[in-house]
């Protein structure tokens, strides 16, 4: 986050949380007297106006022409967004997904992990891929499905499955098709997915004409493999524009469209990343004006020596952040325990 926070006492650090936690609730400014009356706090209302003036001046709250009430700005936000990081236990809680339905299939980990983390946040969750430096090839089949169509079959180390079908002008020989699956699986199993030894593999100049031909049409399904592996999963989507206000509208038309380029998501989360604990971006930080109304809450997840993706919530300004950081800590320690497992197998 960016910005050096201000010192402020401990009555204005309660009364900047009280005011964010309570906007959060209700969507509604927040007044001194509600919150002297419904906080419990032992000071006069006129006391807590006096800190409301000292915090807007510090840019920390701000209110609306019509209201007596304060709402937080953006830099409020991100003030106690930050206090709420600065509390996180280090072992994080319980987390509602249960990742032994899925065996070692990654890909479907991480989709149970998106619409775990929407349905119990009700933001939109955004989980990347591990990257495909760790991914590879554990088997290939090619299967002869009719005299003229072969089908191969790419199975990762992560558990994803490409299937690519290939449809010829001429019967195929038997013969080629299963040295295909056998020279595949011989020369190009283990292999990182993506690298520049399997494609030699696939091209190989020693390989007699009729055969690096017949690996050229295959290898298509090499390449969606490798776009498989860079999958950003999302969850949420549908529900999205649920319980957005209408000054959020906009905000989140331009997040949908965002969504669809999924190579900027990515972008945006790997610079995101803090391997050390959750992190929060809010508004500005993100980099993107069609994310100014927007926040981005995440952690990441992966093995002990290195990290291979996120756990995030993108949602609006006026957020649960409690909530949000104390999910995406508990379900990146859930994936992780996974890949963990996955990993160490392969």
């Amino acid at each position: 986050m960016q910005g050096t926070a201000p010192d402020l006492t401990d009555r204005q650090q309660r009364i900047l949380r009280l005011v964010v936690e309570k906007y959060v609730t209700t969507g509604e400014p927040v007044g001194s007297k509600a919150l002297v009356e419904r906080a419990g706090m032992d000071v006069s209302p006129s006391t807590v106006r006096n800190e409301f003036a000292a915090l807007e001046a510090l840019g920390l709250l701000t209110h609306p022409h019509t209201s007596a009430g304060r709402l937080p700005t953006e830099r409020g936000y991100r003030l106690y967004a930050g206090s709420v990081l600065d509390r996180l236990e280090v072992r994080p809680g319980a987390f509602p997904l249960d990742l032994t339905t899925v065996r070692r299939e990654v890909d479907a980990a991480l989709q149970a992990t998106t619409e775990m983390l929407s349905r119990v946040t009700r933001l939109l969750a955004l989980v990347s891929a591990p990257p495909l430096e760790t991914t590879t090839v554990r088997r290939i089949e090619v299967l002869l499905l009719q005299p003229d169509v072969v089908m191969i079959v790419v199975i990762t180390s992560t558990g994803g499955v490409t299937k690519h079908v290939v449809a010829f002008d001429h019967a195929v020989d038997p013969g080629l098709a299963a040295w295909a699956g056998e020279y595949l699986n011989d020369r190009v199993a283990g292999l990182t997915i993506g690298s520049g030894l399997l494609r030699k593999r696939l091209g190989d100049p020693e390989l007699a004409p009729q055969e690096r031909d017949f690996l050229a049409t295959l290898s298509p399904a090499f390449s969606g493999a490798a776009q498989d592996e860079q999958r950003l999963y999302v969850g949420g989507a549908a529900g999205l524009f649920e319980e957005v206000r209408d000054e959020e509208y906009e905000s989140y038309r331009r997040l949908l469209e965002i969504l669809e380029q999924r190579a900027a998501l990515l972008t945006l989360l790997r610079g995101s990343l803090d391997p050390r604990r959750p992190f929060v971006r809010v508004g500005a930080d993100l980099g993107l004006p069609e994310l100014s109304n927007v926040a981005l809450v995440g952690a990441a997840y992966g093995l002990a020596h290195r990290s291979l993706g996120t756990v995030s919530l993108l949602g609006p300004v006026r957020m649960d952040y409690d909530k949000a950081i104390r999910s995406v800590h508990s379900a990146a320690a859930a994936l992780s325990r996974f890949v963990e497992d996955v990993y160490e197998e392969g």
